[in-house]
């Protein structure tokens, strides 16, 4: 059964309780990943393979997303700027333990590539936030292999 999660604002991002971020350099231009994440919704399912649904809602202001396992997100856009950011928060989820989380996308040009860098921010039940940096590790493969086929993807473009 999905919960509502408390609604926060970017700031979220830096202040969370728990922060896991990840990063990695890839050939794609700042501007070819802004699109796949933010405009290419759907696409998702294409380089993400957690993703199994993937779709913009409310004209782009949101998603609704679907993982293997059975995890669901409704979220909310809360930066779209390219091709620099683009950052969301959860608002519901039937992840157990959560109480607020985002995530946050941010595209810095490296050389003729761009480095991209995942952050998590969530907040939870004590246990949830012992899940998580648990699950760290997995969560940095999900993150690389993601991006290396992100990387792909938006070059077969």
């Amino acid at each position: 059964m999905a919960r509502r999660l408390r609604a926060v604002d970017p700031g979220f991002i830096v202040a969370a309780p728990v922060r896991l971020v990840f990063a990695r350099n890839i050939s794609a231009s700042p501007e070819q990943v802004f699109r796949a994440l933010a405009e290419d919704v759907p696409g998702w399912t294409e380089w993400f393979a957690a993703v199994t649904l993937a779709r913009a809602t409310g004209g782009g202001s949101g998603r609704e997303i679907r993982l293997r396992g059975g995890t669901r997100f409704v979220e909310t856009v809360l930066v779209a700027k390219a091709p620099e950011v683009y950052a969301y928060r959860i608002d519901s989820t039937n992840a157990p333990g959560a109480r607020a989380l985002a995530e946050e996308w941010r595209l810095t040009p490296r050389g003729t590539g761009t480095r991209v860098r995942w952050t998590l921010a969530a907040d939870g039940t004590a246990p949830f936030r012992f899940f998580l940096t648990l699950a760290r590790a997995g969560l940095g493969r999900a993150f690389r292999d993601a991006v290396t086929s992100l990387d792909g993807y938006v070059s077969r473009r």
